[in-house]
């Protein structure tokens, strides 16, 4: 999944926050809703201009952006 296709982000749509391209969801809330236990098709309900492929984009976001991440080991 390409998420470039369905995620853009913008200053002046939640402040820069990346967000499904055409809504002011941000990726950030349907992490959020993923990781409190919602299924993709819960989330659909509450937002039914989103789709099955919205969701999988948000994913892919977010695995490329910790893919990306480096973390830094520092002695206690």
């Amino acid at each position: 999944m390409d998420w470039r296709n369905r995620i853009v982000a913008h200053p002046d749509v939640l402040v820069g926050k990346p967000v499904i391209k055409g809504t002011r969801i941000s990726v950030e809330l349907v992490m959020d809703l993923l990781a409190a236990g919602y299924t993709p098709d819960q989330i659909i309900e509450q937002y039914d201009h989103l789709t099955r492929e919205d969701i999988s984009a948000c994913l892919a976001y977010a695995k490329d952006i910790v893919q990306s991440e480096r973390v830094y080991a520092v002695k206690a």
